[in-house]
């Protein structure tokens, strides 16, 4: 490479701070309104929960319309994964995540059907539909009742089998504080 060609890199190095300064003025910023439109997660505890609520029965209908093609009639999977089942595979050469031995938190469960699912049409569900889905997952997996009836307040008190099988990461460059005002 010749002198001259090094010196024009070089040089166009000490110019690339200053170009990547530069201002567009493209965009704006995003209202509240916008934000809280993509604020739909939900935290272990509930927060963020919506209004609403379902029960098993409703969701066993849903389910059947909506997820079944998919999960199969009782959640024992088809093309998509399985759903129920799995309990005490964990610590097994062939572990079976599903809802009933994997998930630690109902409330999980709730935003996964609600920013994910159905498949073909994600956050299509009412938030009533996510809670009774989500009520006929947890029956399938025999962790509430046939009657059972799941909302805001209800849903986070719900004991996953596997609540206690996560461990926290021991890494000092980690955190498993969940950050809910003036997060950095």
């Amino acid at each position: 490479m010749s002198m001259h060609r090094c010196i024009a890199i070089a040089g166009l190095c000490l110019l690339a701070p200053i170009a990547q300064a530069q201002v567009y003025n493209l965009g704006r910023t995003a209202s509240e309104k916008e934000i809280a439109g993509w604020n739909i997660d939900i935290a272990p505890d509930g927060a963020g929960l919506p209004r609403g609520s379902g029960t098993v029965k409703q969701g066993s209908e849903i389910y059947a319309a909506q997820c079944a093609a998919c999960h199969g009639a009782k959640g024992e999977g088809t093309v998509a994964d399985r759903l129920v089942g799995g309990v005490g595979s964990l610590n097994t050469g062939k572990p079976l995540k599903t809802v009933g031995s994997f998930w630690p938190y109902a409330t999980t469960v709730y935003d996964y059907i609600n920013r994910a699912m159905p498949y073909a049409a994600p956050q299509s569900l009412t938030p009533d539909q996510v809670y009774s889905v989500t009520a006929y997952l947890l029956h399938l997996n025999g962790i509430v009742a046939a009657d059972a009836a799941l909302d805001a307040t209800s849903l986070p008190k719900v004991r996953m089998p596997n609540r206690d099988g996560f461990r926290p990461d021991p890494r000092p460059d980690t955190s498993n504080t969940a950050c809910r005002t003036d997060c950095r």
